[in-house]
């Protein structure tokens, strides 16, 4: 269970030397987390590598092994499902609080899958493993959660199209050397994904699944459900990968349960922190995908009435976040801000011991 938070605390990113992680230090440093350690671990291929942190200095990227968890209190994973699988139970048993960014755990029974503006209570019950959702469910969170408090929903059915960064720092270069070849009228080689993304649109993203759907499509089915509390929503979703570097953006249309315009949508999206409604059609203003770079906010604009669904009770709307900051990074760090802020971080050092000596 959680304890009391301390004042400051020991923080390890895991996967530190991958895009994610590189952000989740720079997020951790940007809002000057209160921690008096910070220790950057890694798989053998990158353990050994320093990293120049700003205020830290030269900082040697460590093994991630079990030990190394050791009176480290917070940890924030992004390193992948099965190094999560594998040391995040670990790290838990040695009183660190693992905050994880892979699907490892979302699904779990008991563990909390959270996004901090929209189910933070949900992080009381954590017994040392936290969930962080798929980048492309998390952005959706903040407005459905409007919409679900004021007027209620019964149907989602949401289009994404997701920017390269999202498949890590390989598939930003092969995007880059596809837009060269092009420009010099050279074949476009693809080794990332199955055909070049260069001036494409690929719906594929993650492996196919029985139903038909891909599991990145079918996570946000499922994580949506658990997030919003809502286990008999209907969601249905197809993922686009599309020739961006960095955000991802959605077109969304929802079935809610009372009549709501878009004016009084605009209204309910704008009270969620973290949200912001950029929406004046006529004066070319929407949310872009270059515009949301390098920002934790949540952009909603093109709101404007489903004329499918009768009575007033269908929106469309498009959403637009950085996948690497809001999308994965930065909500872990809020994840972490919370904890402090409540008392449940689980304090490593001063952890009672339980049965055969291990912390817990």
């Amino acid at each position: 269970m959680p304890g009391t938070s301390p004042a400051k605390l020991t923080v390890a990113v895991v996967g530190a030397t991958g895009a994610v992680g590189r952000t989740m230090t720079k997020v951790l440093l940007e809002k000057q987390f209160p921690m008096t350690e910070l220790r950057l671990l890694a798989s053998e291929r990158s353990a050994g590598k320093t990293l120049t942190v700003p205020g830290w200095g030269d900082l040697t990227v460590e093994l991630a092994t079990p030990d190394a968890f050791e009176g480290i209190d917070i940890a924030l994973f992004s390193a992948g499902g099965g190094t999560s699988k594998e040391l995040a139970p670990e790290a838990a048993r040695r009183g660190c609080t693992v905050i994880d960014n892979s699907s490892a755990w979302r699904m779990e029974p008991g563990i909390p899958l959270v996004v901090s503006q929209v189910n933070p209570d949900d992080l009381a019950a954590h017994e040392g493993i936290i969930a962080n959702p798929n980048c492309s469910t998390m952005q959706l969170m903040p407005p459905l959660m409007a919409l679900r408090d004021a007027v209620g929903i019964e149907r989602m059915v949401v289009d994404t199209y997701q920017a390269v960064s999202g498949t890590g720092h390989k598939a930003i270069v092969e995007l880059e050397e596809q837009v060269k070849a092009h420009a010099e009228g050279r074949p476009k080689v693809a080794s990332v994904y199955p055909y070049p993304i260069g001036f494409n649109a690929l719906p594929h993203i993650d492996v196919f699944l029985d139903n038909g759907y891909t599991k990145e499509e079918w996570k946000v089915v499922t994580e949506s459900r658990k997030i919003l509390h809502l286990p008999d929503l209907r969601v249905s979703c197809t993922a686009v990968r599309v020739p961006v570097f960095m955000s991802h953006s959605e077109a969304v249309h929802v079935e809610t349960r009372s009549p709501v315009t878009p004016a009084e949508a605009r209204e309910l999206f704008a009270g969620v922190p973290g949200v912001v409604v950029q929406d004046d059609p006529a004066n070319k203003v929407y949310p872009l995908a270059e515009h949301a770079a390098g920002s934790d906010l949540v952009y909603v604009g093109r709101v404007r009435q489903d004329p499918s669904i009768p009575d007033n009770k269908g929106l469309a709307f498009w959403v637009v976040s950085d996948n690497l900051r809001k999308g994965a990074a930065s909500n872990a760090v809020e994840i972490a801000e919370v904890l402090v802020a409540r008392g449940w971080v689980r304090k490593a050092s001063v952890r009672a011991a339980v049965a055969g000596g291990t912390p817990a």
